[in-house]
């Protein structure tokens, strides 16, 4: 059976979430990261993730600390802050919501419709569920796999 591929991920969003991912590891040091230790960690050109950082932080997402130890840090626990929440601060609240514009004119415009509301809906249920926290787990358990591997 085929997948459907068109799903995709925006070097935007796969960016943010590099970075966000990043500073979950740091979190509980409390201790902020400097825009270029983020992006030499996760190879991200410097002047795209202050464009990304500056629109986390106008979304509560993160937050800047100023000074010679200074940076960026999680504005929120990382348990708190989902998926939906980052793509939502990226590209606005109707970013999942791609379909048709126009009213159901058909039966069957009304159908199909109706089912790209249905994939919208369950794509951001299931955006919901995942948080910063649960990709920050899924990563240590994927680097603790890979120590076991080559032991």
């Amino acid at each position: 059976m085929n997948q459907v591929e068109s799903v995709e991920l925006s070097c935007k969003t796969e960016y943010t979430l590099l970075a966000l991912l990043e500073l979950t590891g740091h979190y509980n040091e409390g201790e902020p990261l400097q825009i270029r230790q983020i992006a030499k960690q996760q190879n991200i050109p410097d002047r795209y993730l202050e464009q990304l950082l500056a629109t986390l932080k106008r979304g509560n997402i993160v937050r800047s600390q100023r000074g010679a130890k200074g940076g960026y840090l999680l504005a929120r626990e990382p348990w708190t802050i989902t998926l939906l929440d980052v793509i939502n601060c990226l590209d606005g609240a109707t970013a999942i919501a791609s379909g048709s514009k126009t009213r159901a004119i058909t039966e069957a415009s009304a159908i199909v419709q109706e089912t790209w509301e249905e994939v919208r809906d369950r794509t951001n249920e299931i955006l919901q569920d995942y948080t910063l926290q649960d990709l920050w787990e899924k990563l240590n358990n994927r680097r603790q796999l890979n120590i076991m591997y080559y032991i």
